[in-house]
């Protein structure tokens, strides 16, 4: 697979993250510590509390570490009734397996659910993975698309580092990429979870990213963060364990499938090309969090009253939520497809003289939904158009932005022969709307000599 790492949005993206408003598809991943209930004050305020204009606010969460289905709805209930919640969350049903589970929430009003896959069954022979790994098919709402699929795989891998807990953390890889690999042609896909994987070169790590001769089940790292993530200083901004005691491990991560790291379409919000910054836990190059590590807890408690991310009450809260040792949530943006508009699908010359100009025109615009997804959660619409005989129009390639005005494009008749004859033919549009990746204009015209 031959990815093109794109930097050309970045004068956008520093726009939007300056910003309080982030664009979405907002996922996230949680490991929220043997979960069976309560906590709800404190999971209300790390998902909804607001500190100078920054807040949670997913809108589909990966968690692990739940014990049940009334857990499972507990904490739903928890995210419908918090203090600036839309109320519209719903969840996937709960799959009871060996030890602990994973559990998928979404936003009705911006997620379809489609559907969950147990990708890799776990036990507790020390031969195998401990837990299940889960699968949830997702779709943006407002797109049907095989190439709006998105499949999030929720991993909690084998904890501590002895040889065999490596080899049971490689065994659960490589299903994830074997089962990535096997994914309907168009399909996009991410991974989320507790990884236990303490740095980059472990093999686990390395079946996920490496290139291999099928690299159709690979995933990127999308801030391009590889190392020895351990008790190391240079890591600070992407520890996400433990914030109750020492925020010192990069277990936490999301992945992402090279559809969504091409700069093209549905796509990571940032630049994977570029390492996360060592300076600022505020990257203006990535939508990607480590939510409430402002790079200021190395080695110790997650700190509150002084956390520039989040500030005093959230930060605490992550502490609370974590139950004495724990994870913090994980995040990234992601832009969703556009969809274009073609107007008009029929044109009509009328009758032309021989030799006498003749253009028509027609509008060629991205009508994503900026009210839900924001104008920097939309693609840019790319797009060329041909022409039959005699109608005759530029080619492109042309680009349109979301929120704004459509491109006007002109057709401009070949009248250089005619005798009352009737030409008819098409102006086709070729674009990466997902939906009407082809939309046809029907043209005719009578050309005569008087």
């Amino acid at each position: 697979m031959n990815i093109s790492l794109r930097s050309a949005c970045l004068p956008v993206l520093s726009l939007c993250l300056a910003s309080s408003v982030f664009a979405q598809l907002r996922i996230v991943t949680h490991n929220i510590s043997n979960y069976s209930g309560g906590r709800g004050p404190a999971i209300q305020t790390a998902y909804y509390g607001v500190f100078n204009g920054l807040s949670l606010k997913a809108d589909a969460i990966m968690t692990q570490e739940f014990m049940s289905q009334a857990a499972t709805t507990e904490f739903l209930g928890h995210l419908n009734t918090a203090p600036g919640s839309p109320g519209d969350w719903a969840a996937a049903p709960f799959i009871n397996g060996p030890d602990t589970d994973s559990a998928f929430f979404y936003r009705t009003s911006k997620v379809q659910y489609l559907g969950t896959t147990i990708a890799a069954s776990g036990s507790t022979s020390t031969t195998n993975q401990p837990r299940n790994t889960y699968r949830y098919d997702i779709r943006p709402v407002g797109y049907n698309s095989a190439s709006t699929t998105l499949a999030c795989y929720s991993s909690h891998m084998k904890a501590s580092d002895t040889e065999t807990d490596r080899a049971r953390r490689l065994i659960e890889a490589t299903r994830i990429r074997d089962n990535a690999e096997s994914l309907p042609a168009g399909w996009n896909f991410l991974l989320g979870g507790d990884f236990n994987i303490p740095d980059s070169s472990q093999t686990a790590y390395q079946e996920l990213v490496g290139s291999q001769s099928n690299n159709a089940g690979r995933f990127f790292d999308p801030i391009l963060t590889p190392g020895n993530w351990n008790n190391s200083f240079a890591f600070r901004f992407v520890h996400t364990q433990d914030p109750a005691t020492q925020v010192d491990d990069r277990y936490d991560q999301i992945l992402l499938g090279g559809t969504l790291v091409d700069g093209t379409g549905f796509d990571y919000i940032g630049n994977p090309a570029l390492p996360y910054s060592t300076t600022t836990w505020n990257d203006p190059n990535h939508s990607y969090r480590s939510w409430g590590n402002d790079g200021g807890s190395y080695n110790t408690i997650l700190r509150t009253t002084a956390n520039t991310m989040v500030g005093p009450t959230i930060g605490q809260a992550l502490i609370d939520l974590s139950s004495g040792s724990g994870h913090l949530p994980v995040f990234l943006d992601l832009r969703v497809p556009p969809r274009s508009s073609v107007v008009p699908t029929q044109i009509d010359f009328g009758w032309v003289k021989v030799g006498q100009s003749a253009t028509r025109s027609f509008t060629v615009g991205n009508v994503g939904d900026t009210v839900k997804w924001t104008t920097n959660g939309i693609a840019n619409l790319s797009y060329s158009l041909t022409g039959s005989p005699r109608f005759n129009v530029a080619t492109g390639p042309f680009t349109d932005a979301p929120g704004g005005g459509s491109n006007t494009h002109t057709i401009t008749l070949d009248t250089s022969i005619g005798s009352k004859t009737l030409l008819t033919g098409t102006i086709t549009v070729s674009s990466n709307d997902p939906e009407m990746p082809i939309q046809v204009i029907k043209v005719r015209a009578y050309v005569y000599t008087p």
